[in-house]
């Protein structure tokens, strides 16, 4: 298949670009700066998590959307806050028979598109101001998905796997669709793990229990995950998050299948990994405390859900981010001596 992965430098859509790469597919990446210069040069390097010898992958590398000849899958592996910027352009290369496969974190854009429902077509304000990319992009070309596996950049175009290769997918109105399951078979044959799931929407409520807890209190504390969880404290707050959002989704009417106390013991078990949210905070970028955790105390104003936990935790990393932001700086404590 033509591929696209627009984002295809960072730690994710480096990691699906190589894997996909070395399938047999056409895969172009979308990168910027040094990110691109080093692609261009080297190609993409990833490190697999048990393997001693690097896969290195050659792959087009554009720095423009608009570069990439009509693709058949594109695949959006940038943060919630970077859609919209490029909305305009990305819309110029969805075709009829297009898939988009969006892989943000948190709340989707697209949540209430193609539900029926009391709340169908309602914009998600958060992550879509005023439904612009609601109104840009034809919900009939997006195939859901959730992503699991952790990665991290190591240096421009390297990657490094931590553990995880699930990608399920799902369509916005829950059928089982032919296309998803030739994604789905395009997914297997390079190595990942991507079942169709007929109720996409729970499986991100499941992802974002943790994401919208874990990332923030990371982020606050400078801690990982296992330390999170094992300090008490901090485990009773990301109980009590958890619980206040557990609420919300169960008004939309998804039923989470498993419960709190086994999703906090599977993030432990993790180990000693930085979230997203904290790495982004020690190399000072903008941290997605929108989509993880703002698009549910949204869905709490629309459900009329109190969310006092979430609240308090949301200001607190707002601020935390606003302070990073408007001195250009990072926060990294230094490893005792």
């Amino acid at each position: 298949m033509k591929i696209c992965v627009i984002g295809g430098g960072g730690a994710i859509g480096g990691y699906l670009a190589v894997k996909l790469a070395r399938a047999g597919n056409q895969v172009t990446v979308v990168a910027r700066g040094k990110t691109l210069e080093a692609i261009q040069k080297n190609g993409l390097t990833l490190h697999m998590e048990g393997e001693s010898k690097p896969l290195v992958a050659k792959v087009n590398a554009v720095e423009k959307i608009t570069d990439v000849d009509s693709p058949d899958v594109v695949m959006l592996a940038i943060k919630a806050h970077q859609v919209e910027p490029i909305i305009d352009d990305l819309a110029k290369i969805i075709g009829p028979n297009t898939v988009l496969i969006p892989m943000q974190n948190g709340i989707p854009w697209w949540y209430f598109q193609r539900l029926s429902g009391q709340y169908q077509d309602h914009p998600v304000e958060t992550v879509d101001t005023g439904g612009l990319i609601m109104k840009k992009i034809d919900p009939r070309n997006i195939l859901g998905c959730v992503v699991y596996p952790a990665t991290y950049t190591e240096s421009p175009g390297v990657i490094r796997h931590v553990e995880g290769n699930r990608f399920p997918i799902g369509e916005l109105d829950g059928s089982v669709s032919e296309r998803a399951k030739g994604i789905s078979q395009m997914m297997t044959d390079a190595g990942f793990k991507s079942p169709i799931l007929e109720d996409i929407r729970g499986e991100i409520w499941l992802k974002l229990w943790g994401n919208m807890t874990f990332n923030p209190i990371s982020a606050l504390t400078h801690e990982h995950l296992e330390g999170i969880c094992q300090y008490p404290l901090t485990k009773d707050l990301a109980r009590n998050m958890m619980a206040e959002a557990q609420v919300i989704a169960e008004k939309l009417g998804v039923v989470f299948r498993v419960d709190i106390d086994r999703r906090i013991a599977g993030a432990e078990k993790v180990g000693k990994h930085k979230t997203s949210m904290l790495q982004d905070l020690e190399a000072g970028h903008s941290l997605e405390i929108d989509a993880l955790l703002g698009s549910v105390i949204e869905l709490g104003q629309i459900t009329n859900t109190p969310t006092p936990c979430l609240s308090t935790v949301f200001a607190l990393t707002k601020l935390l981010n606003t302070k990073v932001q408007s001195s250009h700086g990072r926060l990294c404590l230094p490893l005792a001596a």
